[in-house]
C-alpha cells in the first residue's frame, strides 16, 4: 500500500508541477527541476520515511540498502526491524525509479537532435561549444588535485562536475548512474549546482552581455542563415507540453519511449559483456550513443514531444533522487569543500570560457547563449535570447545544449575514471 502510493506521487506530482509551470509565468522561471528538487529535499527530511535502526545501518556496511531476500531473512530472524524492512523496500524502490527514468529520458530528449539544420546554422557556435567543455575540462581538473583529501568521492564529484557545464542535470543523472555516487553526496553537489546556478542565471539574463561586450566583439547576423527555419516555432516548442494526450501525438510518445525501452534493454546485454565495476558506465554511453544515431533516423526524428517526454522522466529522477536526502546535510561544514568545488565549477568555468571567448573572438550573444545551453539544458535558451533581444541564437543555442547531452556523458564518466587513479 504504502509502495503503491509512493509510486503514484513520484508520477503524477511531476504532472503537476509541469501544468503549474505552464499556468503561472514565475513558476515557470523558477523551473521544474528545481521545483521538484526542493520538493524531494523536503519530503526526505521532514521524517515521512520510517527510520531505521543502528544495526540496519551497520549491516548495510557502506551500500544503499540490502538486497530484498536478505532483508527478509533478517526480519524473520529478528535482526531488523519492520520499520527497517519497509525503509529497505523503500529505498529499492527509488533506487529502480532513478535508474529506469534516467536510461529511458536520455534517448527521448536526443531524438528530436536535428544535427544537419544546427550545422547549416552555427557559425562560431560549434567553437564556442568546444571552447566551454575546455573550460569544464581545466576547471574540473584543477579543482580535483585543489580539493584532493577533502572530498568524499572526489573522483566521482568530478565526473559529475563535468556535467554540470556540459548539459546540466540530464548529464549529472547520467554521470552521477554510471559512476555510482553516494545519493547523498549526489543530492548536496545537486543542490549546491542549483543554488550557485540560480545566481548565474541571474547574471546572464541581467548585465552578462553589458558586461560581456566590454571584452567581446558584438553579435552579427548570419545573412546565409535558411530563412526557412522557424525559429518561433523552435523557441515555444521545447517548452510547451500542451496535447500530449492527443491520440496522434500520445501514439508517437508510446512508440518513443518503446524505442527507448529497446535501447535500454540492448545496452544492458552489452553492459554484461565487461566486468561488473565498468556496467553502469557503459550502459549510460551506449544509451547515449543509440539515441544520437537514432536521432539521424527521419521516422524517429520527427516524433513529437519526445524531448517533453524525456525532461517528464528527467523531473521524476529529480523528485525522486532528492527525497532520499536529509536536507539537514547541506549545511554541515564537512561539506564546505564540495560548496567551494561546485562553485569553482560553475563560476570558474564561465570565466575560463570568457577567456578563451576573447582570444578567438567569438561574440558575447554567442558565448553567453552557448553557456545557457550547456548549464541550463535547452529550455532555458528561449528565455536568454529573449533577454539578450536575439531570436538568431536560439536554434544554435539548443541544438548546442543537446549536443552537450552526448558529449558531456562521455566526458564525464572518461573524467571520472581519470582522476581515480591519481
Amino acid at each position: 500500500m504504502v509502495l503503491g502510493i509512493l509510486i503514484l506521487f513520484y508520477f503524477l506530482f511531476p504532472v503537476f508541477i509541469i501544468y503549474l509551470t505552464q499556468k503561472y509565468l514565475f513558476i515557470n522561471k523558477i523551473g521544474a527541476v528545481a521545483i521538484a528538487y526542493g520538493m524531494g529535499m523536503i519530503i526526505g527530511s521532514i521524517g515521512i520515511f520510517p527510520s531505521v535502526s543502528e544495526s540496519y545501518r551497520e549491516l548495510l556496511s557502506g551500500d544503499l540498502f540490502l538486497k530484498a531476500n536478505d532483508a527478509r531473512d533478517l526480519f524473520e530472524s529478528g535482526k531488523i526491524t519492520m520499520n527497517d524492512l519497509l525503509r529497505n523496500k523503500i529505498i529499492i524502490l527509488q533506487n529502480n525509479i532513478n535508474e529506469i527514468s534516467v536510461a529511458i529520458a536520455i534517448p527521448l530528449l536526443l531524438f528530436s537532435l536535428n544535427l544537419e539544420k544546427w550545422f547549416r546554422t552555427a557559425g562560431k557556435t560549434f567553437l564556442s561549444v568546444v571552447l566551454a567543455l575546455l573550460s569544464v575540462i581545466v576547471v574540473v581538473y584543477g579543482g580535483y588535485f585543489i580539493f584532493k583529501g577533502g572530498i568524499d568521492e572526489l573522483w566521482k564529484v568530478s565526473g559529475m562536475l563535468i556535467g554540470i557545464y556540459s548539459g546540466g542535470t540530464p548529464n549529472v543523472a547520467a554521470i552521477g548512474k554510471a559512476l555510482d555516487v553516494d545519493p547523498t553526496i549526489f543530492i548536496i553537489t545537486n543542490a549546491y549546482d542549483i543554488t550557485i546556478g540560480a545566481f548565474c542565471l541571474l547574471f546572464l539574463i541581467t548585465i552578462a552581455q553589458r558586461v560581456f561586450l566590454f571584452f567581446l566583439p558584438p553579435f552579427k547576423k548570419n545573412i546565409n542563415n535558411n530563412s526557412s527555419i522557424d525559429i518561433e516555432h523552435v523557441t515555444t516548442d521545447i517548452e510547451d507540453y500542451s496535447g500530449m494526450f492527443r491520440k496522434n501525438i500520445f501514439l508517437q510518445i508510446l512508440l518513443a519511449l518503446g524505442i527507448s525501452v529497446l535501447v535500454l534493454i540492448v545496452s544492458i546485454l552489452l553492459g554484461r559483456i565487461l566486468p561488473d565495476k565498468y556496467e553502469g558506465a557503459v550502459i549510460i554511453l551506449s544509451i547515449t550513443s543509440f539515441g544520437l544515431i537514432l536521432s539521424l533516423v527521419p521516422g524517429i526524428n520527427r516524433l513529437k514531444k519526445t524531448f517533453q517526454a524525456g525532461m517528464y522522466l528527467i523531473i521524476v529522477f529529480c523528485l525522486v533522487i532528492a527525497s532520499m536526502a536529509d536536507l539537514t546535510t547541506l549545511f554541515r561544514i564537512e561539506y564546505l569543500n564540495l560548496f567551494l568545488y561546485v562553485f569553482l565549477a560553475v563560476f570558474g568555468s564561465l570565466t575560463v570560457h570568457l577567456i578563451l571567448s576573447i582570444i578567438f573572438k567569438i561574440d558575447a550573444d554567442t558565448m553567453i547563449i552557448t553557456s545557457t545551453a550547456m548549464v541550463y539544458s535547452p529550455p532555458f535558451v528561449p528565455v536568454i535570447a529573449g533577454a539578450l533581444g536575439n531570436k538568431d541564437v536560439i536554434i544554435s543555442g539548443v541544438t548546442a545544449g543537446m549536443l552537450g547531452y552526448v558529449i558531456g556523458n562521455f566526458l564525464g564518466v572518461f573524467t571520472g575514471n581519470f582522476l581515480s587513479n591519481f
